[in-house]
């Protein structure tokens, strides 16, 4: 089979859902492909194009077709609708978010934000403030996939930890998660609710 830059990124992208960012490694990669590892350098001279390429094909399985929103659709809800999509394509595959953030330019992000920014221009709102929300909005989705994708502590991390304790010394805490958690309710609804608040900012 012909080794083409595709074809090297659908394996990266293999090796990614594999094991996770830290484990792509273009000695892996070559392994992967049945390659020596100088022959990848013709299409990804090194690792940091290799992850900007994940990177565009992490983004490009949600984003392939991008439209401004309708004529009598508010920005708020299309730029909210778009945030979810972002959120979609980095929860994909393990670390999404760490690849995107670690890319060096990502010509798809540019796209969506070239969206984003015009489409909010086009509706009257100043190019400074447009590019505000529009770059808040994205920091805040890769931030919140970061934190949802980070290690979670192991049983044995929680061996000795005193909830007892910690619930008397953090009892507003506590109970905020207890009741945003309530049967019924997942991370999904925090992400939702934690950029409306973002986006109405915006507006104020």
């Amino acid at each position: 089979m012909t080794l083409d830059r595709q074809r090297i990124v659908s394996e990266a992208l293999a090796l990614l859902d594999a094991e996770g960012l830290d484990g792509v490694t273009l000695r892996k990669l070559a392994a992967r492909l049945d390659v020596r590892q100088p022959t990848l350098y013709w299409h990804l001279p090194n690792k940091a194009a290799l992850v900007t390429a994940l990177a565009e094909a992490i983004l490009e399985q949600e984003f392939s077709e991008l439209k401004p929103p309708a004529a009598d659709e508010p920005w708020q809800d299309w730029l909210a609708g778009l945030a979810e999509r972002l959120r979609r394509a980095l929860l994909a595959h393990p670390d999404g978010a760490r690849v995107l953030s670690a890319s060096q330019l990502s010509v798809k992000m540019a796209d969506i934000s070239e969206l984003a920014m015009s489409t909010l221009a086009a509706r009257g709102i100043p190019l400074h403030r447009a590019r505000v929300i529009v770059l808040t909005v994205e920091r805040f989705t890769v931030g919140h996939v970061l934190e949802e994708q980070a290690a979670r502590p192991t049983p044995d991390d929680l061996e000795d930890f005193d909830m007892p304790a910690f619930t008397e010394q953090h009892p507003t805490v506590v109970r905020a998660i207890t009741e945003y958690f309530r049967p019924g309710r997942t991370v999904d609804d925090l992400f939702t609710e934690c950029l409306s608040i973002v986006i109405a900012g915006a507006t104020s």
